[in-house]
């Protein structure tokens, strides 16, 4: 090339800012330096150190390869605790969603209820021994219930205990879902409503036909976010009742814990490991399920 052409095409990259974006690209990295350190010191090396444990024994780190899976799978303990968190999550996640989109639905069409939405998120912000001590003082052998019915029942040591800690998480997560729904019915188009109504369509054909198919994306969002949430109840379960709590609320998290405090590492790491993968499989079904719903 001659230098003629070589003054060309630096004429040619001064004139579309070639030379500017890459040097720009280089800069963005640096400002994204501090966010990929931070993600691979508190992300990657924790889950790194943790999937290494569940291989190896907790006190020589001596290589056992899927043993402790194995130990864990058979563990009744492990067993019952991944079974009532099963059934926590079949019960609490459909009452919470449906419930919350019925109440989004109203405050949609009454227009002034939307002023009240910080009164709807309060239940986020009350503490967890808060809401224990409201318990005790409701279901507790001298507490209200047993006063008015006149008895002396254990309420949190019976197997009311699981409807009592649906019952906290509903209420505690229901006016921030409601809130979620009703971005998501703010984004559909009010054109489409119109249109149907128009057409002939009722209020029960609009919804089924127009809002819950464009509810699609916020439904996913809303499921994954409630799931999470839903292991947040531990800790009013675990106030109350401490380690071993009545068999019907004896969580996951609650075997993590005593897993902890015994020092078993190597289990501990292997069962948060099959949580992990227990999560990110069922989120993925989600997403499935709602991309052939959409289709």
């Amino acid at each position: 090339m001659g230098l003629k052409d070589k003054d060309r095409v630096g004429k040619i990259n001064k004139s579309t800012g070639i030379g500017r974006r890459k040097r720009g690209g280089s800069r963005g990295l640096w400002f994204l330096a501090p966010s990929l350190l931070g993600v691979g010191y508190l992300v990657l090396l924790p889950t790194g150190d943790v999937l290494r444990r569940s291989f190896t024994t907790a006190l020589s780190g001596q290589w056992v390869g899927m043993a402790n899976y194995g130990n864990v799978l058979t563990n009744p303990a492990f067993r019952l605790a991944a079974g009532n968190t099963l059934v926590f999550l079949g019960i609490c996640l459909p009452l919470l969603l449906a419930l919350s989109l019925l109440l989004a639905l109203v405050v949609c069409r009454i227009p002034r209820l939307e002023r009240f939405k910080a009164l709807y998120l309060l239940p986020m912000a009350v503490p967890a021994a808060t809401v224990v001590l409201v318990w005790r003082l409701l279901f507790s052998k001298q507490g209200f219930l047993n006063a008015w019915m006149g008895t002396h029942v254990d309420f949190m040591g019976e197997r009311t205990a699981l409807l009592i800690l649906v019952g906290s998480y509903v209420w505690k997560n229901l006016g921030y879902t409601m809130v979620l729904w009703l971005a998501g019915l703010k984004a559909i188009p009010a054109q489409l409503t119109e249109a149907a109504r128009v057409d002939g369509a009722g209020r029960v054909r609009c919804f089924f036909r127009i809002t819950l198919p464009n509810l699609k994306g916020s439904a996913y969002t809303i499921t994954v976010l409630s799931m999470l949430n839903a292991f947040k109840s531990f800790r009013e379960a675990y106030l109350v009742s401490g380690a071993y709590p009545q068999q019907d609320i004896y969580l996951l998290q609650h075997l993590f814990q005593n897993w902890y405090t015994k020092l078993d590492m190597d289990k501990l790491a292997a069962g948060a490991i099959l949580l992990a993968l227990a999560l990110g499989t069922l989120s993925l079904l989600l997403q499935r399920l709602w991309d052939r719903a959409g289709d």
